[in-house]
């Protein structure tokens, strides 16, 4: 089960993955997984520079050497980019040593486009989903893993637009990490939810950046 909005006893629980980012300010750091994806990141990009808003793209490892355009287009237009492993591996599911071979493999076709990912390292496991042994291991290559404080569930399809919508307005906080998914499984939710939480952002005063 994933929570919409991650529990204060899970953040505690678990303080060595970044859930969200603690701030009195009006920040909030949109996320989206799985791409990139032909046309819809594409799409997402051009939707996210109408609002000046910045925001971080955890790519699969396979999407990126399928399309290192649009990889390129993604850094270009200053967002920032993280490791969402090669395959969408579920970590509760795969070997350790598979899971980590795999998300290495995902640097290797980053750092071939990104030379500067050195420096800044993200991280998300798909699904959400670690185990205490590969978190380690991802933090002593010097990785900051990150998870979310919400979870629109745009991939979903039993939930409509205006239920992904609610997810987002009814749970933001200053400091939120929120996913959305650039991907054609999501594009049904996401092409009617993502503009109506830019404008509602930007109308209660948000500004959007990357992690």
């Amino acid at each position: 089960m994933l929570f919409v909005k991650t529990p204060q006893f899970l953040k505690k629980i678990i303080p060595s993955v970044t859930w969200d980012i603690p701030t009195t300010e009006k920040v909030v750091y949109l996320t989206f997984d799985d791409g990139p994806t032909p046309e819809i990141t594409e799409w997402v990009l051009d939707q996210l520079a109408l609002f000046n808003a910045k925001a971080t793209f955890f790519c699969i490892g396979k999407n990126i050497d399928a399309n290192p355009k649009i990889f390129r287009k993604i850094l270009s237009e200053g967002h920032s980019v993280g490791n969402h492993t090669y395959n969408h591996m579920n970590a509760w599911k795969t070997n350790k040593r598979i899971y980590l071979e795999n998300s290495f493999k995902t640097e290797n076709s980053i750092l071939k486009l990104h030379p500067h990912f050195k420096s800044k390292k993200l991280f998300r496991p798909p699904y959400g989903k670690f185990t205490p042994s590969i978190l380690k291991r991802l933090r002593k290559e010097n990785y900051q893993v990150v998870g979310w404080d919400i979870i629109t569930e745009d991939y979903d399809k039993n939930r409509t637009p205006s239920k992904v919508l609610l997810n987002v307005t009814k749970n933001i906080t200053p400091g939120s990490i929120i996913v959305f998914h650039d991907s054609v499984k999501a594009f049904k939710n996401l092409e009617e939810v993502l503009p109506k939480t830019l404008t509602f952002l930007e109308k209660e005063g948000y500004v959007m950046k990357s992690i």
